[in-house]
């Protein structure tokens, strides 16, 4: 299926944000997730289904000051 991963066009498999995730090298990362503008947590990522089309954000926290 087509999706857009932090606003490029990628193809996957991937059934679950937490599969596609994985899929993309963020499996052990910590970082924030969205799906469609709506903040996904962590722990609800397993069972969030992806559609065709969706828009995924993944963000990684910045350190410094």
């Amino acid at each position: 299926m087509q999706l857009q991963l932090n606003g490029e066009a990628v193809e996957t498999d991937a059934a679950t944000l937490d599969a596609f995730l994985a899929e993309q090298g963020y499996a052990d990362a910590v970082v924030a997730t969205a799906v469609n503008g709506n903040f996904v947590a962590a722990r609800a990522r397993l069972g969030l289904t992806l559609s065709t089309g969706d828009q995924i954000e993944v963000l990684a926290p910045m350190q410094g000051g």
